[in-house]
């Protein structure tokens, strides 16, 4: 259960430090839900009762943001022609 706190500690760290480039953030975004989805696993192994469900959805969740992340990234590299946050504008 440390190993996932330091995955999650580490990917937030990240997620606050590095955020020069979209593709960067959006792994640390990634890096963080499989922190909890490894936490969720672990815990479902100390606990026979606890419902595996949670931990598929948890899991399709991921899967989903992984691959909306991606089409977000390819169609800001072409419209803008690189993935830096600084050069959008978010008002």
């Amino acid at each position: 259960m440390l190993i996932t706190a330091l995955i999650f500690s580490i990917a937030l760290l990240g997620l606050s430090l590095a955020q020069t480039h979209l593709l960067s953030t959006l792994l640390c975004l990634e890096m963080m839900m499989l922190a909890l989805y490894f936490g969720l696993g672990y815990t479902a192994l100390l606990m026979p009762d606890y419902p595996v469900m949670i931990a598929l959805v948890l899991l399709t969740f991921s899967a989903c943001e992984a691959s909306s992340g991606l089409a977000l990234l390819v169609l800001i590299s072409r419209s803008h022609g690189n993935d830096l946050l600084a050069s959008f504008n978010l008002s």
